[in-house]
């Protein structure tokens, strides 16, 4: 197989869902003083953490380590880049990301806040040892589709799909 060639389409509802049972975990082990959204994939589930947590404090660490690729099709990881930063070194705040895929920006975000309980909805076994918590585990050459990245279309049958 193909590096990422199986998808894992996540509707909004299911990543709410996650998102929530992600905030009961963190409840049982607070309180916490706010949360870090590393942005953009760890926004949303930020919200829902603050929500379901009722936390008010929430900031974000802004880095780009994805680009789209020269031909346009899948993102590529390139050089990390910090546009915003976030000072001190996290100690009682929740640090959130979607995924954690190969660990290159989880390592990076770790270094720079290392008291930060790092948190993620998805983990791949490359970067797993590097979240504090998470809920669904996919296997390394799965490519998690976000709601945010899609619309509603046909999805032809399995069947059809995977190499025999």
């Amino acid at each position: 197989m193909t590096p990422n060639s199986k998808d894992f389409p996540v509707s909004w509802d299911e990543l709410h869902r996650n998102a929530r049972a992600l905030s009961w975990r963190l409840l049982e082990q607070g309180p916490w003083k706010g949360i870090i959204a590393i942005t953009r994939g760890g926004l949303v589930p930020a919200a829902i953490l603050a929500r379901e947590m009722d936390i008010r404090m929430i900031d974000t660490i802004c880095v780009l380590s994805y680009s789209n690729s020269d031909t346009g099709e899948a993102s590529v990881q390139g050089q990390i880049e910090v546009l915003k930063g976030i000072e001190g070194d996290g100690e009682g705040m929740i640090l959130v990301d979607d995924l954690v895929d190969t660990g290159r920006t989880a390592k990076y975000v770790r270094e720079m806040l290392p008291k930060a309980h790092f948190v993620t909805l998805y983990a791949k076994p490359a970067g797993k040892p590097l979240v504090d918590t998470f809920i669904t585990e996919v296997s390394q050459d799965t490519w998690i589709r976000f709601p945010w990245d899609m619309v509603q279309t046909f999805a032809q049958p399995l069947s059809e799909v995977i190499d025999k």
